[in-house]
């Protein structure tokens, strides 16, 4: 970036704007008048036999007032472009805050000279042009300094938020690079953990799918009382909402239906977060084959079509193919983790079992988690006053670990004799 003519380190320009008491500038003689000055990259010539007096160069008090507080702003501009490289946004800040200072001195200081300019006229003409054509210059000096100190302003704000744009950028680029290494590493280090963590999202997921079914539900004119009863016949639930963990267990129950626990490879499937993805670019994957026989098996054709109006979807996935709507997507999602599930339990440990409850069971806190968050008591014995009604999730045994099967409760009520 070019320099306007002044450098920070140099002091003698502004020293040259002292006067003298015979009105010439300090550090100036005779031999002055005839040498070169350099003002923003131009030579100025002076003409020769012309003496710098203060009738004839307007050197009064004001005029070198004039020609400091144009030297500040000069000055300040340095600043402003020093501190640019290296860019440093508070040295700007400051620098720019110097440069307008220095403007609005201007700013009074022309104010003031119009007001004097009348009577200065009618005593001197000929010294007011001088003064009009010293201000013009002035004037224009101003008037680029305020364009460049623009642009400078256009400039910041414009890498500013090309820095805040980047900056976004590479926090979710560093997200989603750590979820990915978190994933490969769990896959290449198989552990009880990696486990526990694929049982709640597999948990989650089927309870995130039952939300849409019951909604659908509702839209479609469903009596849910009559259908929670069609699932679990009986029941007496502790509150109406209770019935929505009835829709989950028939959702539960029809994933892991037939689910037999082998070691396969699940990394594709943990390699895309949207499992759409893995099932569009393997289409005959063990995987694909897996949730598109679990969607017939879980969404009956009646249900799809009170849903939809039509058996699109359904004929879509028959044909082995996997629609990017919300509906399914959901649905993909809870396939994903069941996968998940089965094939990564006997790589950790060969022997692991998938257990389930029967209905009517005591409830015994050693292989049970009840979904409600209440306390349910049990004695030092191990004897609770809880019934099982139904079971929403199994459970799970993997080398010493228990993962509790999760269960709807029911208080039983005991007959007292007389």
């Amino acid at each position: 970036m070019r320099s306007i003519g002044v450098f920070s380190n140099d002091h003698r320009y502004q020293n040259n704007l002292i006067g003298n008491n015979d009105g010439t500038l300090m550090g100036e003689d005779s031999s002055d008048a005839t040498e070169e000055t350099e003002f923003d990259g131009e030579k100025i010539h002076p003409q020769p036999g012309v003496v710098r007096s203060k009738s004839n160069m307007c050197g009064d008090k004001d005029i070198v007032e004039l020609f400091n507080t144009v030297s500040a702003l000069k000055l300040a501009y340095i600043q402003l472009q020093e501190a640019h490289i290296p860019y440093d946004p508070d040295k700007i800040v400051a620098a720019d805050e110097l440069v307008v200072v220095q403007l609005e001195s201007l700013r009074k200081f022309k104010k003031a000279f119009k007001e004097k300019r009348f009577l200065e006229t009618k005593l001197d003409p000929s010294r007011f042009d001088c003064l009009r054509s010293e201000i013009d210059g002035i004037e224009k000096l101003l008037e680029k300094l305020k364009s460049q100190n623009r642009d400078k302003d256009a400039e910041i704000v414009r890498l500013q938020q090309e820095l805040y744009d980047l900056d976004s950028w590479n926090m979710a680029l560093a997200e989603k690079i750590r979820g990915k290494s978190l994933e490969r590493e769990n896959m290449r280090i198989l552990n009880v953990s990696m486990f526990e963590d694929a049982f709640r999202r597999a948990s989650k997921s089927i309870h995130d799918f039952g939300r849409p079914i019951i909604s659908l539900m509702q839209t479609s004119g469903w009596d849910l009382n009559l259908a929670a009863k069609s699932i679990e016949n009986g029941v007496v639930y502790a509150r109406r909402s209770d019935k929505k963990y009835a829709f989950e267990a028939y959702i539960a129950r029809r994933m892991f239906h037939g689910l037999s626990l082998k070691s396969y490879n699940v990394d594709d499937v943990l390699r895309c977060d949207d499992p759409i993805d893995s099932l569009i670019e393997n289409p005959s994957s063990e995987f694909a084959n897996f949730c598109g026989k679990k969607y017939m098996f879980v969404v009956h054709p009646m249900m799809e079509m009170s849903f939809f109006r039509n058996l699109d979807q359904r004929t879509f996935v028959l044909s082995g193919k996997h629609p990017r709507t919300p509906f399914y997507q959901i649905f993909a999602r809870m396939a994903k983790w069941v996968w998940i599930l089965q094939g990564i339990a006997t790589s950790i440990d060969p022997n692991s079992q998938i257990f389930s409850v029967n209905r009517g069971s005591k409830f015994s806190d050693v292989y049970m988690e009840s979904v409600e968050e209440k306390g349910v008591v049990v004695s030092d014995g191990g004897q609770s006053n809880f019934k099982v009604e139904f079971m929403v999730m199994p459970g799970f045994r993997i080398g010493s670990t228990l993962l509790k099967s999760r269960v709807y409760l029911s208080e039983m009520k005991h007959s007292t004799g007389k």
